[in-house]
């Protein structure tokens, strides 16, 4: 196990467990720069499933029923299934670049508090429907659902539990698709094995941290090193090409 990539592991938990989301992109956008975007993917997200389950479980009574069922999951569901339609495309290069992109623009968007503004009814399903999308190619649509569901639910713990029913459910899928794409390997698997430390280790810090800090700095703190590390993956691959 590569002592850089449990690092990255131990950071996107800790993020994930303290604003409901983050932990994937983190961890694809930085492993990146490690290995093979699909391996960080098979290794990772049977952790971050986990974590899921461990988040919905103990806060099942706060999501948003409603909001996941009639909107989150029937529009954002047609985007990842076309998402996932893409998936064989990871290893071109300018897929990858455009990733890094994505995540330094929505960084971006994020920190000069584009996020705050009104959306239009049409520009939330554009945005659920684009979330799938790139949940389905890179399990990463965290950034464009928060944009949706941030200002639907200001109360971080309804926000948090219903973003951790998204990610389990879909979660589930991915991973389905993984083994049946043959992604998922003893290799694989036991690397999973081992990040699962780090979510003990990582989970319970979290979760204090959510308790205790405002989101909205937290927030601008995950946004800045993804705004870092998206400019740096997508410049090294456009470069590299």
């Amino acid at each position: 196990m590569n002592p850089a990539f449990f690092a990255i592991v131990l950071l996107a938990v800790v993020v994930e467990a303290t604003a409901g989301f983050g932990a994937t992109v983190v961890t694809v956008t930085l492993a990146s720069h490690l290995m093979p975007v699909e391996e960080v993917l098979a290794t990772f997200m049977p952790l971050n499933v986990g974590m899921a389950t461990w988040i919905v479980a103990r806060n099942h009574t706060l999501v948003e029923r409603s909001l996941l069922l009639r909107r989150i999951l029937p529009t954002m569901g047609a985007g990842f299934l076309l998402g996932l339609t893409l998936v064989d495309d990871l290893a071109h290069p300018w897929l990858k670049a455009a990733f890094g992109i994505f995540v330094a623009l929505l960084a971006v968007a994020e920190l000069t508090g584009a996020r705050e503004r009104p959306a239009s009814p049409g520009a939330a399903r554009a945005a659920l429907f684009g979330a799938g999308v790139i949940h389905g190619l890179f399990a990463c649509g965290g950034p464009l659902l928060v944009w949706v569901v941030g200002r639907e639910l200001p109360d971080k713990g309804r926000f948090r539990a219903t973003l951790q029913a998204v990610w389990w459910i879909l979660g589930v899928l991915l991973l389905a698709r993984y083994a049946q794409a043959g992604h998922l390997t003893r290799v694989t698997l036991g690397h999973s094995a081992w990040l699962f430390l780090a979510l003990l280790i990582a989970l319970p810090v979290g979760e204090a941290v959510h308790r205790r800090i405002a989101p909205a700095p937290f927030r601008k703190a995950v946004f800045g090193l993804l705004l870092f590390a998206g400019g740096s993956l997508a410049v090294r691959t456009l470069m590299a090409g």
